[in-house]
């Protein structure tokens, strides 16, 4: 489980974000700070993998949180996706700087969070697998930063269709070495079965999803999806 921190200085919305956040498999919410001081506290010790950091905070920015723990000395310092209103290129700029992983401008849904956690999880899974690899050559380095991104899918979508839970689903396949079924892919992204098979059939239309049939013993073949890389 990626142990997550949520900081938003607004209770109600720092609520809704934990919720958002625990709906996506993999992730366990283990706490919520309102102010730089808290959050730096919560840090050294709830000792999360990764914060969903919101910049304005009565006592400072998350920047600067960022700042901080780049210079503590006392451990690893957590992974953050920024989750803020601040659209400003300086503050975008920053956090890139800073080591951010990620820049999510409010307002957003479920989906949204949803897709940046997916990426960040499957990053972590693929680290995982090599470290205990010595070396690494292109190929790895190359999987390595296109997990750590969303993928791109049409943003204007067909009618009915909502491009983050394209996103989702696209991500969900482009990152699993298996073909999934409809099923499967519902049950790693929390999207209805319904939801799954009318999504993934659209993404085999539009040719960034191949559909695969896995023949049984009996019966009707099993339709199983897979990203067209």
């Amino acid at each position: 489980m990626i142990r997550t921190l949520v900081v938003d200085d607004d209770f109600r919305v720092s609520r809704i974000h934990c919720d958002y956040a625990s709906r996506v498999t993999g992730f366990e919410v283990v706490g919520q700070a309102a102010t730089v001081d808290a959050a730096l506290d919560a840090v050294r010790t709830l000792h999360p993998d990764l914060l969903l950091l919101d910049i304005f905070l009565p006592d400072g920015s998350g920047l600067d949180v960022l700042r901080r723990l780049s210079g503590d000395e006392g451990g690893d310092r957590p992974d953050a996706i920024m989750i803020t209103a601040d659209r400003d290129i300086t503050s975008v700029r920053t956090a890139m700087k800073l080591g951010a992983v990620g820049y999510l401008v409010k307002p957003f849904g479920a989906p949204d969070l949803a897709e940046r956690l997916t990426a960040y999880r499957e990053l972590q899974h693929r680290m995982d697998a090599l470290g205990t690899v010595p070396e690494t050559d292109q190929a790895d380095v190359d999987a390595l930063f296109s997990a750590a991104r969303p993928p791109a899918v049409p943003r204007v979508p067909a009618k009915g269709h909502s491009a983050p839970t394209l996103a989702l689903l696209h991500q969900t396949l482009r990152t699993t070495h298996d073909a999934l079924s409809a099923a499967e892919a519902a049950e790693r992204t929390g999207v209805s079965r319904a939801t799954a098979q009318r999504y993934l059939s659209y993404l085999v239309k539009e040719g960034m999803v191949r559909l695969e049939l896995r023949y049984g013993a009996t019966g009707r073949p099993e339709h199983r999806y897979r990203a067209a890389h």
